[in-house]
């Protein structure tokens, strides 16, 4: 079987077009896929964890969006009926707010939780945490139900 000149150019540049590609293909594979120099990345801002700032940018928003008026509220949904009181819009920082929640769990003699800048405290215990953080110099309002 005889080939043309016409023909042997379009073999000759197809077979030319097919190892440039797999050249390129080497070149894109060769290069550094991933690293863990630099340890775990945060989801939000890309840099390394211990570069981070995104949680000290939330608790600076958290404190910006507050009016100074501490709220006591009662909730029971999602708890399979048991109350709960949730003291919310303390303006404390994370750490300072976390030893308020340990002092008020002690003086109602009650379980807890701090989550999310709001602390919550099992069972109705709204008007003896009113009378607490008012002895603090916080203004209260009792919230809701």
């Amino acid at each position: 079987m005889q080939t043309t000149d016409g023909e042997a150019i379009i073999a000759r540049t197809l077979y030319e077009r097919e190892e440039a590609d797999m050249a390129s293909l080497k070149d894109q594979l060769s290069g550094l896929v991933y690293s863990t120099e630099h340890g775990d990345l945060c989801p939000d801002c890309g840099y390394p964890i211990a570069d981070c700032r995104c949680a000290e940018a939330a608790e600076e928003a958290r404190l910006a969006g507050l009016d100074g008026i501490v709220r006591l509220r009662r909730e029971t949904k999602g708890r399979k009926g048991k109350g709960v009181t949730l003291v919310e819009g303390v303006p404390l920082k994370a750490d300072d707010l976390k030893i308020l929640a340990k002092a008020l769990k002690k003086r109602c003699g009650t379980g807890g939780a701090l989550k999310a800048g709001v602390i919550e405290i099992q069972g109705d215990q709204r008007e003896l945490l009113k009378a607490e953080l008012e002895s603090r110099g916080y203004t209260v309002k009792l919230a809701g139900g």
